[in-house]
Parts: structure tokens; sequence; C-alpha cells
């Protein structure tokens, strides 16, 4: 996805802007939703049948081309380069073919936000991965200031969701509240 940069006060925040496959992939899932619709179950059936191929299709070429790609000298570069790009990595994800897993492309996403977090005085560590339910401990400012929420929001999130879109939660926990408290009590013998 494209970014532009907002200026808040003196912190440039990057607003994310849809790509072209951002929105082709929209306009897929209109279409598909509206083939739904179609009066006709034997012009729909036909027509979901058609849709299924084409995706099957293209799955097998992509397949033939990771293949390819690994058998050749510096195939797996050009591999590892092209899953950077969202598009590229989302249709791997649709075929089942990233040859990432959830927790790999999470903790990739954590890497990638953990300057923003510090900087911020705070940090982040997975606590778990489960049925693409995600689980996190934040630390420091981010896990107990008043805006932790809105920062889990706006930078975690963002980067967790881009790094890994099929994540289907992200629950976070305060570190901090986690802790026992300490005891003011004093023991007497």
């Amino acid at each position: 996805m494209a970014a532009s940069a907002d200026v808040i006060g003196e912190q440039i925040v990057e607003a994310r802007v849809p790509s072209a496959g951002h929105a082709q992939t929209e306009r897929v899932e209109k279409l598909a939703a509206k083939l739904e619709q179609a009066n006709d179950p034997e012009t729909r059936a036909t027509a979901l049948e058609l849709v299924q191929s084409v995706i099957e299709l293209h799955g097998a070429a992509l397949q033939k081309l990771i293949d390819s790609c690994v058998a050749t000298p510096g195939g797996e570069r050009i591999l590892e380069e092209a899953l950077r790009d969202d598009l590229v990595a989302s249709m791997f994800l649709l075929h089942s073919l990233h040859p990432d897993d959830l927790e790999t492309r999470v903790l990739r996403g954590i890497e990638a936000v953990r300057p923003y977090l510090q900087s911020h005085g705070g940090d982040c560590e997975l606590a778990g991965v489960d049925n693409g339910i995600v689980r996190l401990r934040l630390h420091g400012s981010c896990g107990s200031c008043p805006s932790s929420s809105l920062t889990l929001k706006n930078a975690v999130e963002d980067a967790l969701y881009q790094a890994a879109p099929d994540i289907r939660e992200i629950i976070a926990e305060n570190a901090a509240a986690m802790q026992p408290a300490a005891s003011n009590l004093v023991m007497i013998k």
C-alpha cells in the first residue's frame, strides 16, 4: 500500500492509501456478492464454478512460479523480495502458498513497529497465536498510558495486519497489569 504523511503537532503520521491491488480486491468482492444474488440458480452456479476454476488456474500458475524460483540460483531471494509486495503476498495467501506461517509474519510485523513503540517508551511481545487470534503483551508506556489502545490500534495493528492480513483478531494485554503488585506487608516472626 502507498502511504502519505500528515503532520500532527511535531509528529509525522503515516496515512495508508489503498493500492490499485486493494481497489481491485474490493471490486472482485462486490462482483462476487452481486453474483451471489443472481436470480437464476443455474447461471449463478455456472458463474461461481467459472470463478473457482480461474482461481485454481492462478493458484497452479503461482505454484509453478514458486517452484521455478526455488529451483534456480538466486530464485529464493527473488521470491522473498516479491513477497514484500502486499499484492503478491495477498495472492500467495489466497492460494495458501505463502511460505511463512502466521506466527512468522506476525513476528515480522512486530519487528517493523518496534522502533516506533520504543521511541515512545514502550514495546510489545508476542504472547501467542492460536487459530488466527494474536495475543500481545504491551510493555512500558504503551502498556500503561491512557492512550495505549490508540497506540495499539494505530501502530501495532496496522503493522500486523500489513504483515499478516489473515489475522482474525488481535488481543493486547498490559504486561504491567499482569505483574503481581508489590506487597507492603512486613513479615513478623
